[in-house]
C-alpha cells in the first residue's frame, strides 16, 4: 500500500511542487492539502494520513499547535516539519510539540524522502544542515540551563495569541475557536497577566518572538 501524505503549508506553489515531488519521485500519494493550521486537524481527521508534511508558520493555528493537537488525538500519524527557519528554537519547539523530523525548505528535494521513511521506521530525522546547531544548543544549555524565563501558555491562550497578533477581533477569535466572546477575553486578559504584558502591539511583538506568527 502506497504511503498516504497529507500537506499543510500556506503558500499554494510550495504545496504543488512538495507534491510533484510526493508523487511523481517518491511513489507516495498525496491525499490532501490544507492552508491553515485548523485546516490540516480538520484534514488529518478526515483522512488519517500516514504522514503530514508540515510548515511551521500558518495563519490561524501555527505548525507547531496544529501538530500538538493532531498527535494528541492521532498519535500513529507521523509528522515532518517544513521550514526555512533554521534557529534552534524553532527547531525544539517543534520538536516538543511531537514532530518526528525537521527538514529546511531549501533542502526538502534531497532529504524529503529520507525524514518521511525514517519516520515511518520509527526514527526521528533532523536536516543535516541543523545538526552543528542542536549541538551548540545542547551544549550551552548543559553548560547554563538557559531556560525562557517567560510563563508558559496553555495551548488555547497560545491559540487566543495568535489570532490576536494576527489581527483578528474578539468576535472573529471566539467562532475561530468555538468559545464564548467572554471567554476570549478572559483568556486574553489571562495571557497579559501572565506575560506582564499591557497591549496588543506587546502581544504581538511576543508572539513573532516565540514563532507563533513571522513578520
Amino acid at each position: 500500500m502506497r504511503t498516504s501524505v497529507l500537506l499543510a503549508d500556506d503558500h499554494t506553489l510550495v504545496r504543488e511542487g512538495l507534491r510533484s515531488i510526493i508523487e511523481q519521485e517518491l511513489g507516495m500519494t498525496v491525499v490532501g492539502q490544507a492552508a491553515d493550521g485548523r485546516e490540516v486537524i480538520a484534514l488529518a481527521e478526515k483522512m488519517h494520513p500516514d504522514v503530514i508534511v508540515m510548515d511551521v508558520h500558518m495563519p490561524l493555528l501555527n505548525g507547531m499547535d496544529a501538530t500538538r493537537e493532531i498527535l494528541t488525538r492521532f498519535d500513529q500519524i507521523k509528522v515532518v516539519a517544513l521550514s526555512m527557519h533554521r534557529e534552534q528554537n524553532f527547531v525544539s519547539d517543534m520538536f516538543k510539540a511531537g514532530a518526528h523530523a525537521y527538514v529546511l525548505k531549501h533542502c526538502a528535494l534531497e532529504e524529503l524522502e529520507r525524514a518521511i521513511r525514517c519516520v515511518l521506521s520509527g526514527r526521528k530525522y533532523l536536516s543535516a544542515d541543523l545538526a552543528d546547531l542542536v549541538i551548540d544548543g545542547y551544549v550551552r544549555n548543559c553548560c547554563d540551563m538557559q531556560a525562557d524565563s517567560a510563563p508558559e501558555l496553555t495551548p488555547k491562550e497560545r491559540s487566543v495569541l495568535q489570532l490576536i497578533a494576527e489581527g483578528k477581533s474578539t468576535k472573529e477569535s471566539a467562532g475561530l475557536l468555538n468559545i464564548s466572546v467572554s471567554t476570549v477575553e478572559t483568556h486574553r486578559q489571562h495571557i497579559m497577566e501572565k506575560l506582564d504584558l499591557h497591549s496588543i502591539a506587546e502581544l504581538t511583538r511576543h508572539a513573532i518572538r516565540i514563532g507563533l506568527i513571522e513578520l
